[in-house]
């Protein structure tokens, strides 16, 4: 009976350090994301408008991208809804073409409607090749439209890669009620 009880205290410790550690991440990514926002208002104010109107919007805070021939990227990210962080998000790229180097970005993709924020939302959403990011600096929010719903953003952080490829983005969402489980 002492050995049960031992098993089940230490069971317990390592499902609450697990827990806490999930939450440390999740934190981390979260002010990460709060960080990369202030950023792109920074570089321009005009993006404000959609971070304020869009039915959602994600923030991978930190995507890491690289690729000779063959690439992949890889980031986490918090998703919002009316303002509000509401879950977290996965990315997953790969592509194949001209391709060289390696970079680090921030990434943010609003999202116009709650249909497109949905689908988001379904495990299902990808990108093709034939979805860009528009680069954040000044002034660029005068000239953005929504594509389908979305629009997508990349501020290059550190690194230089050229590419021509062609690949897809995948995403997953956690929602926020089931990252403590």
């Amino acid at each position: 009976m002492k050995k049960l009880k031992s098993i089940t205290m230490v069971l317990a410790l390592m499902l609450t350090v697990g827990v806490a550690a999930q939450n440390a991440d999740d934190q981390r990514i979260m002010d990460d994301a709060e960080e990369a926002k202030q950023e792109m208002l920074t570089k321009d104010s005009g993006l404000e408008n959609y971070f304020d109107t869009a039915e959602g919007y994600v923030i991978f805070p930190n995507v890491g991208e690289g690729g000779f021939i063959i690439g992949a990227a890889s980031g986490n990210g918090v998703v919002y809804e009316n303002g509000t962080a509401v879950g977290m998000a996965n990315l997953k790229k790969v592509d194949v073409g001209f391709q060289i180097g390696g970079q680090a970005l921030a990434e943010v993709i609003f999202f116009e409607t709650e249909d497109a924020l949905n689908e988001f939302k379904t495990d299902e959403f990808t990108f093709s090749g034939e979805v860009s990011a528009t680069a954040v600096k000044q002034g660029v929010s005068e000239n953005l439209n929504y594509n389908d719903g979305v629009i997508v953003l990349a501020m290059p952080k550190a690194g230089l890669m050229a590419d021509v490829s062609v690949g897809g983005q995948k995403f997953t969402y956690t929602p926020m009620n089931e990252l403590d489980q």
